[in-house]
């Protein structure tokens, strides 16, 4: 089946959030388990290799979204979910191969060198500030010193600025090259096209994810402290940002769906019929959302 560049609405924006909870509500532990899985298994190839692991770690985040796509088309037909997912792409043909492997170099050096950049902005605060947080007890206090620190501010602004562009062409190219048989240079095109026509939708999409991020995180930290835990918050918090983060994932296969007008395996394998899986943009498997 050839993908079709197609046409969204402003109100597809926060479907494809929702479509992402209903699908996750499905398989939720063996989908949240796999962004752990693929989170501890970056970082410990980041900390046993310095530098060069981190540069790993970053070239894997298109296979990241690509391998959850995978995931969630079988979760939507109670179809095995598993970390192999991750990699099975790469087991595809020579030129779909190279062309992953291409687009996960490029990424993870440009991120890298984003990386860099703020870094040098922030005087390495930006460093100190992720490590902070990792230790999962850092107090308000500490955070406020570091973001009191000259250039931190202007750095993550940059961050931010820098790494939306960069997700840009990179949003949809693994899945591109994957079910759409482009080259590396064609998927990114086709990917940042998509991204621009349908920047309303994205514009929304985005927007929602804010608000949900945010309001649970208020929520969240409300309720812990009415109860007398407080000092928890920050690792209550963090926790529920993984688990955010493995669901924004989800959510992807319903972006690239309505984007493209759908998925097919790499191998051209479907339904009985020859017909594509029943994993379609408007929610999770079964009849269109209204």
């Amino acid at each position: 089946m050839a993908l079709q560049l197609k046409t969204v609405a402003l109100r597809d924006g926060p479907r494809w959030v929702a479509d992402g909870f209903r699908a996750f509500g499905r398989r939720p532990m063996a989908l949240g388990l796999l962004f752990l899985v693929f989170f501890a298994a970056s970082t410990l190839v980041a900390a046993l290799l310095p530098l060069v692991g981190g540069i790993v770690q970053l070239m894997a985040v298109p296979m990241l979204s690509l391998g959850y796509m995978l995931a969630t088309q079988n979760a939507l037909v109670n179809g095995p979910v598993h970390p192999g997912q991750f990699v099975e792409p790469l087991r595809g043909d020579p030129r779909r191969r190279r062309a992953l492997l291409l687009l996960c170099a490029s990424y993870g050096l440009l991120a890298f060198a984003i990386l860099v950049l703020c870094s040098w902005v922030s005087d390495d605060a930006l460093t100190r500030l992720q490590q902070l947080l990792s230790r999962g007890d850092a107090t308000r206090a500490e955070i406020e010193t570091l973001f009191a620190e000259g250039g931190v501010t202007q750095a993550m602004w940059l961050f931010g600025g820098l790494v939306s562009a960069l997700s840009v062409p990179y949003w949809f190219a693994p899945a591109l090259v994957h079910w759409g048989g482009q080259g590396a240079l064609q998927a990114l095109f086709s990917s940042t096209l998509a991204v621009w026509r349908n920047k309303g939708a994205f514009t929304t999409y985005i927007a929602t994810w804010v608000a949900v991020m945010g309001l649970t995180s208020v929520v969240l930290s409300a309720v812990l402290s009415a109860l007398g835990a407080a000092r928890l918050a920050l690792m209550a918090v963090v926790s529920m940002g993984l688990m955010m983060s493995a669901v924004f994932y989800v959510s992807q296969l319903f972006v690239f769906n309505d984007n493209f007008g759908g998925t097919r395996a790499a191998d051209g394998s479907g339904g009985d019929d020859g017909t594509d899986r029943p994993h379609t943009g408007n929610g999770a498997a079964g009849p269109p959302a209204t």
